[in-house]
């Protein structure tokens, strides 16, 4: 009895339809060329085809931990003041454990009021031991705080530098964790030559800070420690710098600043470059509110004295405060057009939470590139054609069903990336080629099982309606394992290998459509022409 095909055939062609439009959208022309830019739109080109920068960041998460326990240290100053409780100093012993603070100087007589205190505020993020007869106390971050707290800042470090790569207009940026390190970061930028240029983004997002100047400049370390009484103070720190925002100057003093900032980078709430009254660069910024009336109060109380800025750990620029200033100002300096406008978009965009380590950067040129697609493209093509000449040549006519399905299993692949935006990487290649693979291979499946029907006597349409039947589950079960396998790749693998596993993933559900539901179309639509009583030629 003849089937009608009439619903299927229409779904099929509707499928193939869409994907086309997946692949091409709507091309400028029908000339090769312009059927190629069309294709590459839709289908975006990773680093490995396309070229670009490739770099491997790590992130100094201790400085954020550090950061963090400076401002305990002064928060701890102050609430110790406002309650009356004497104490003599405060501070973190050891420059290589950050997450340890230290209290002495504390009265015998008041010793369970600090550590009410104590414990009342900051027990929740700190562990509070100490109180004896010595009157100290040791404040240490607990390690779960200090995990996450690492972790924020790896987060935070992601989106600023995601930030940093958008103002150079690179489409499809891999930027993420680095999986084979720790507290590292993968940056890839396709299309990017200008490695210098990429870095030079990337290194002005070091932490901007403002501190007070307690000394300086002076000409080296010693001098600046002979300043303080050669033993500097716990909450003092020892800075390098120019003292001017010109990055060519080979001018290096040493200036003596309060280790807790007024302002750090996350204060700023937006920048803009500009040129002062005297016709110099200059970056105007406003903070937000609450570090407006911060830096309101410090300036209006510290008249006449000096500031520094801080960039990446030295002194750019220090300033006098001339009057109060609450929400708004501006750094001036002999910056050069880039300088300004980096630093610009820099404070916009938010300082990173700490700073950064290279320890890999490289460059894929762009013939490389053109290399690697000619020479992939040049196997899958190959590839393909040497398959559909083996089924041709083994199955017969059948053979010819399977490369139809072959075929469209490629223009549902190459669709769903156009669709989804996927990436295609020179092991996405891979994955093509392998996916080919796995779709003759379901084709060998289902062709050997019609054989052996046909073997048993039974007529052609029953050999194939058993034969897809019995395939089937060992079909099913073998694409599901392989994807589940291409799942696990593409959650703890890197760019290259997430690109294997997404076109692994689409191919293999591309082909449990063509293999099983379009081949059988196929069969049904053969056997509806043959006479009563023929064999399929298979």
């Amino acid at each position: 009895m003849k089937k009608n095909l009439n619903s299927k055939i229409a779904a099929i062609v509707a499928v193939l339809v869409i994907f086309v439009y997946g692949i091409f959208g709507v091309p400028s022309g029908l000339s090769g060329k312009a059927l190629l830019e069309s294709m590459t739109r839709h289908i975006h080109l990773g680093l490995d085809l396309r070229g670009g920068a490739h770099l491997i960041l790590q992130v100094v998460v201790s400085e954020a931990v550090s950061a963090e326990t400076d401002n305990t240290v002064a928060r701890i100053q102050q609430d110790l003041k406002a309650a009356n409780l004497t104490f003599s100093q405060i501070y973190k012993p050891d420059p290589a454990k950050p997450e340890v603070i230290r209290i002495e100087g504390t009265s015998p007589a008041q010793a369970s009021a600090v550590r009410s205190l104590l414990d009342n505020k900051y027990s929740g993020e700190y562990d509070v031991t100490g109180g004896g007869g010595d009157g100290s106390f040791v404040v240490t971050m607990k390690p779960l705080v200090e995990t996450a707290l690492e972790e924020k800042t790896v987060q935070q470090a992601i989106e600023t530098i995601r930030d940093r790569v958008d103002t150079l207009g690179v489409s499809e940026p891999v930027i993420q964790e680095y999986g084979l390190g720790k507290d590292e970061i993968l940056v890839e930028l396709p299309g990017i030559s200008d490695l210098d240029r990429v870095k030079a983004i990337i290194q002005s997002t070091a932490r901007l800070e403002i501190h007070a100047v307690v000394g300086g400049p002076y000409q080296d370390e010693q001098a600046a420690l002979g300043s303080v009484g050669g033993t500097l103070p716990p909450d003092e720190e020892l800075v390098h710098g120019s003292g001017a925002l010109a990055t060519g100057s080979d001018a290096d003093s040493v200036y003596v600043l309060q280790r807790v900032s007024i302002v750090a980078g996350s204060d700023f709430r937006s920048a803009d470059p500009g040129t002062d009254q005297n016709g110099l660069r200059n970056v105007r910024f406003t903070l937000t509110n609450e570090a407006g009336d911060k830096f309101y109060d410090y300036t209006s109380a510290n008249v006449g004295h000096s500031m520094a800025v801080v960039l990446g750990g030295r002194v750019k620029e220090v300033a006098n405060i001339k009057s109060a200033i609450r929400d708004s100002g501006e750094i001036t300096g002999s910056f050069s057009a880039d300088e300004v406008e980096i630093l610009s978009k820099m404070l916009r965009t938010g300082a990173l939470p700490a700073s950064l380590n290279y320890l890999e950067d490289r460059t894929v040129g762009a013939s490389l590139g053109a290399d690697s697609i000619k020479e992939g493209v040049t196997a899958a093509v190959v590839g393909v054609l040497v398959v559909m000449a083996f089924m041709l040549v083994y199955y017969k006519s059948s053979g010819i069903n399977a490369d139809l399905a072959l075929l469209l299993n490629l223009v549902i692949l190459l669709g769903f990336m156009g669709f989804s935006g996927a990436t295609l990487t020179l092991p996405g290649i891979a994955g093509v080629i392998l996916t080919i693979g796995m779709g003759v291979d379901s084709n060998v499946l289902i062709f050997e099982r019609i054989r052996e029907e046909i073997r048993a006597g039974k007529a052609a349409s029953a050999a194939v309606d058993q034969g897809f039947a019995h395939a089937w589950t060992t079909i099913f079960d073998t694409h599901v394992t392989t994807i589940v396998s291409a799942g696990i790749l593409f959650l703890f693998g890197t760019g290259p290998v997430k690109g294997f596993a997404v076109t692994l993933t689409f191919g293999l559900a591309a082909n449990l459509f063509t293999a099983v539901y379009v081949s059988r179309v196929i069969f049904e639509a053969h056997l509806n022409r043959m006479k009563p009583g023929q064999m399929v030629s298979i």
